[in-house]
């Protein structure tokens, strides 16, 4: 598996990624593992306006499940304050933004009012081009305001593997494209999960319970903020 793959070559001193604000710390996880089914939603309840997690393993629970996973978390936190909302998980272990604007379609179709972009690891852990990253990302965001839905992006960060120079052009590309679409960016989420045993599963590669409650902890302020503003 190429997750163990990573593991062996990479060491704890070796792990240290590339950041224009902050050394990413860590192996590249987000997906490293074979394809899951494709999306069902994190919630108990159904019918309402919709938000959608795009993303990979990260987003899907490799490990943990879906009903762990931070979209899972992100529908308690919006039902314990107030917002009617169906959280979807369509995160897919593996995917890259190639793969997810290939099937964005299916995943926002229905009354979706906003999209959480948590992509990129893995196109970092292959070295795909950073002009290809910010493009596929670029048209997942525009086909989503086209049809009114607001975006929430995630960040992520690229080990140096492929050259420091990549990963920092890698890092500003996320900075880029929320200027650019004047989206609001979560910083990457994984800087300070991946750094602690107690957030991680024993493969050292995928967040455990705990960490995909700190990675919602994260993401949640941003959400907030746009629901706030769009009540």
């Amino acid at each position: 598996m190429l997750a163990e793959a990573i593991s062996n070559r990479l060491n704890h001193s070796q792990l240290v990624a590339a950041g224009v604000r902050a050394a990413v710390v860590a192996v590249l996880f987000a997906g490293v593992c074979t394809v899951c089914t494709l999306p069902g939603t994190a919630a108990a309840r159904e019918g309402g306006p919709r938000i959608v997690a795009l993303g990979d393993s990260l987003t899907s629970g490799r490990g943990i499940g879906r009903a762990l996973a931070y979209p899972a978390v992100l529908q308690a936190r919006l039902a314990d304050n107030g917002y009617d909302y169906e959280v979807v998980n369509a995160g897919v272990s593996g995917d890259t933004a190639a793969g997810a604007l290939r099937r964005l379609r299916d995943a926002i179709d229905g009354d979706v009012e906003v999209l959480i972009v948590a992509l990129g690891a893995n196109d970092g852990l292959r070295g795909v081009r950073v002009e290809d990253l910010s493009a596929n990302l670029g048209q997942i965001i525009e086909t989503a305001q086209q049809r009114g839905i607001r975006v929430v992006l995630v960040g992520m960060d690229a080990l140096p593997v492929h050259g420091w120079a990549y990963s920092v052009s890698f890092h500003r590309a996320y900075e880029e494209l929320a200027a650019r679409y004047r989206v609001p960016l979560v910083p990457f989420v994984l800087l300070n999960v991946m750094t602690n045993p107690a957030l991680m599963q024993r493969d050292r590669v995928h967040p455990n319970e705990a960490g995909a409650r700190a990675i919602a902890d994260h993401i949640w302020p941003y959400l907030e903020t746009i629901l706030r503003k769009n009540a």
